[in-house]
């Protein structure tokens, strides 16, 4: 059989094809993701369900034009292999290739950088009152799908999508799915809906309609009208969007190709919003993938064999996400007041296995961040110990909340902030390097970081029996080796792992590991580093910071998190509050203006300089440049002072 996906170079090569070829098509299409993603990682049952709807939408519309806006970005694979970039899809999430997400550096047809949810409605908002008001016609359409419409921005962008005077389609893909099971009020009305199964009655409406009335302008209107009329359901979802002033149209079957057409070619030219319903299934097409959805939302690849599907594993190491679920249930278990909260993230943080084993001190509360912060707050008021464990990148959504109903109330609420710093495939749109910069100026904020799975579980003890909110950040990777023996945590205090005569490197986190590495690549060279495992970013180790100035010698700062704001920034005030110099303060992190684009961590690790082979070539540059100054290397005579917290 002759590929078809091949012979489309943009979205114009499918309006001529047959029904016959379109769903050949899909087929190749979902070969071409299943082939890819499992050996680059991605997201694979997402994009299975979108197959259809997505050959729909370029099929009837126009996005040279045309306006099409993703949310979630991570279902827009197969709009990537439509829009004429099939022949690099190898590259995806790789180093110098194509992103997971859409890119506006890599298309036109890709009209923002999308990675997190809620965002399209309200967009689209923006982009049809910008044509309207610049005279253009061009038509928008917003494609929401894995439960993001639950989102908060979501129901704001569909209020103001609501008065609009013009046309906007809003297609909710409802997969039932978001990146775990959706949660939520809306989440089950729509559910019941689905169950009532209209799916044949507005399909036969709809072809009734074509063929009696001339779909053009109001007579489109009435149409649609005529056909809400045959399809009334006591749980239909339409009465919520209708009031919100939109015209509801569904539940569609969105793996009928013919019908999305037909609808679309229906809907497309109506001056007035517009909700298409659509129902798809996550994974369809693949069985390994349609029955854990869950499983296979985003896996880092995927071993095939015999028509089988395995996760690849790091053989033998813990990820930082399953050492912190094992460490909360550790403390949990014999605390009641401890519970554990995500947003729609239960699989990516570890909260699932807490679901399983103490479901009664855990909580999915969807793709809501500021209202999961909200929800902690009520529970730390009413006596409870509540962990708010989010990605870095999504907790930068409930910055607000955080201070208004944490902070200022002094709430024993804790942040465990997964894939802080670079986090590798996922690129731009999901690295966490700002949570230290924006959590830092917060009042009483206790910002902790540890180096090992036993410094995670001392973390977590001591945020326990914190009377103030505090936060934990680790990234997306495997749990290194323990640094030492297990040792608790102090508030404000730092630990010593290696002495040393030349350097003195200040490593926050997980960076640790890497500043032992690069010490031990010095030694071989004569250079002897001392390497202080700083522990808390706030509040910061004042003895640390003057034993390490005043000794002599360059001082180098290691986070994976931005240079501006960060860790070594707070080393720099402190100094500068000590009366300190800091001339011999060198901070390394990720830089201030520029994106790391997404390929593996270890290469984004390398790029910004924070691997033990950057670490060790900074001290390197820094150890010579001292010698060749003839610079000072005794120490500074000071007494180390220390600030009472």
């Amino acid at each position: 059989m002759n590929s078809l996906l091949n012979r489309i170079q943009s979205p114009l090569d499918l309006k001529n094809l047959t029904l016959e070829q379109l769903h050949q098509l899909a087929s190749e299409i979902r070969e071409r993701i299943v082939s890819v993603v499992s050996k680059t990682g991605g997201h694979i049952s997402s994009n299975l369900g979108v197959v259809e709807l997505t050959i729909a939408l370029h099929h009837v519309f126009d996005f040279r034009t045309d306006r099409l806006l993703w949310d979630v970005g991570h279902q827009c694979y197969v709009h990537k292999l439509l829009t004429g970039r099939n022949d690099r899809f190898e590259s995806l999430r790789q180093g110098g290739g194509l992103s997971g997400f859409p890119s506006i550096d890599e298309s036109p047809y890709d009209l923002f950088n999308v990675g997190h949810a809620g965002t399209a409605i309200a967009t689209a908002v923006g982009m049809a009152r910008a044509d309207a008001a610049l005279g253009r016609s061009a038509r928008t359409v917003a494609l929401v799908g894995d439960a993001s419409i639950v989102n908060g921005v979501a129901f704001e962008g569909l209020n103001q999508a609501g008065i609009l005077k013009r046309q906007l389609l809003v297609v909710l893909n409802d997969n039932s799915m978001g990146i775990a099971k959706t949660q939520g009020g809306l989440a089950e009305t729509l559910a019941r809906f689905r169950l009532s199964h209209l799916y044949e009655d507005v399909k036969q409406k709809v072809k009734s309609i074509l063929n009696a009335v001339p779909v053009v302008g109001r007579g489109v209107v009435g149409a649609i009208e005529h056909l809400k009329e045959g399809v009334k359901a006591t749980m239909a979802p339409n009465q919520i969007f209708e009031q919100l002033g939109f015209m509801y149209v569904g539940p569609v079957d969105g793996h009928d190709t013919q019908h999305l057409i037909e609808l679309l070619e229906l809907l497309k030219d109506v001056e007035t919003p517009v909700l298409l319903h659509v129902h798809t299934q996550k994974g369809k097409g693949c069985d390994w993938a349609s029955q854990d959805p869950c499983a296979y939302h985003s896996p880092n690849k995927v071993s095939l064999e015999g028509g089988k599907a395995t996760l690849a594993k790091d053989a033998g190491r813990k990820s930082w996400t399953s050492a912190f679920a094992d460490c909360f249930l550790t403390l949990a278990k014999d605390d009641p007041r401890m519970v554990v909260l995500t947003a729609a993230m239960p699989d990516g943080t570890g909260v699932n296995k807490v679901l399983k084993e103490l479901p009664a001190q855990a909580l999915d509360c969807g793709i809501a961040e500021s209202c999961t912060v909200d929800i902690a707050a009520g529970m730390a008021k009413a006596g409870l110990r509540p962990i708010a464990a989010i990605y870095s990148t999504f907790l930068q959504r409930a910055f607000d909340q955080v201070f208004q109903e944490v902070v200022l109330q002094g709430l024993p609420v804790g942040f465990c902030i997964d894939r802080a710093g670079l986090v590798g495939g996922d690129g731009a749109v999901h690295h966490g390097y700002l949570d230290l910069a924006y959590l830092r100026p917060f009042q009483n904020m206790v910002l902790m970081a540890p180096a090992d799975e036993n410094e995670l579980l001392a973390c977590l003890t001591l945020g326990r029996d914190l009377d103030r909110p505090y936060a934990i950040r680790y990234p997306r990777d495997v749990v290194p080796q323990p640094i030492g023996p297990a040792t608790p945590f102090v508030l404000g205090r730092s630990r010593l792992v290696r002495e040393g005569r030349d350097a003195t490197i200040l490593a926050y986190g997980t960076m640790v590991e890497l500043a032992l590495a690069a010490a031990e690549t010095l030694a071989a060279e004569s250079i002897d580093v001392r390497v202080v495992n700083a522990r808390f970013c706030k509040p910061i180790d004042d003895d640390m910071v003057t034993t390490a100035i005043t000794r002599g010698g360059p001082v180098i700062t290691v986070e994976d998190h931005s240079i501006a704001g960060g860790f070594g920034s707070a080393v720099l005030e402190g100094a500068n509050r000590l009366g300190l110099p800091t001339e011999g303060v060198v901070r390394l992190g990720m830089a201030e203006n520029r994106f790391y684009s997404h390929g593996s961590r270890a290469g984004q690790l390398a790029e910004a300089g924070i691997d033990a082979a950057g670490i060790a070539a900074t001290i390197r540059r820094l150890i010579g440049a001292s010698r060749a100054s003839g610079a000072a290397t005794t120490p500074i005579e000071r007494t180390p002072t220390r600030r009472s917290d």
